[in-house]
């Protein structure tokens, strides 16, 4: 199991715009459209990393627990699907329904919205303010597959009542680890 930290990008730094098929859905969504009133929650996952595996229930909830708060959660799957055929997009909406998400879950077929993110592993987590800007990069919590703490996603938990509280976020922010992105041949 690679462990890929993700990439600390300044705190600050704007979203990019994108927009992507939603694999649930079929449309084609946009992040002007799709960000929450207070706040986005833009994570780059998969279907096959052991690490998303390990927080997807957690990903689920929090979404849930936050969507009513002005919140909303927007995942994108940005790996090379004719070497990784588990994150094909007929795969990724199977996977969306069976944990429950409610929320997109984009295809990044041409990979440059995780380059734009500089986004390096799944889960890979960015929380934007309501002006999409960068208030928090890192780990969803502690817990890794097998190292026996629990998943409770207390680190974009603390972020997210930051934001919503209109408070500074002085906790130290750790990098995700995960898988690394599935990057296609040059």
């Amino acid at each position: 199991m690679a462990r890929t930290p993700s990439n600390m990008i300044p705190l600050g730094s704007p979203a990019p715009n994108f927009t992507l098929q939603d694999t649930v859905s079929g449309e084609k969504l946009s992040l002007n459209t799709e960000k929450g009133t207070k706040g986005t929650l833009i994570v780059f996952i998969c279907n096959h990393c052991p690490f998303v595996k390990h927080i997807n229930q957690e990903l689920s909830q929090l979404a849930k627990d936050y969507k009513s708060k002005g919140i909303n959660t927007i995942a994108i799957s940005s790996n090379d699907v004719d070497n990784y055929p588990d994150d094909a997009p007929d795969k990724m909406k199977q996977n969306a329904i069976e944990q429950d998400f409610i929320f997109p879950y984009l295809y990044d077929d041409t990979q440059e919205v995780a380059k734009a993110y500089d986004a390096a592993c799944t889960p890979d987590f960015y929380v934007f303010d309501k002006d999409l800007k960068l208030v928090y990069r890192g780990q969803l919590d502690d817990s890794r597959p097998g190292n026996d703490m629990p998943v409770t996603g207390e680190d974009i938990r603390h972020a997210l009542n930051c934001l919503l509280d209109n408070k500074a976020n002085t906790k130290p922010q750790k990098p995700s680890i995960g898988c690394n992105i599935k990057w296609k041949p040059a």
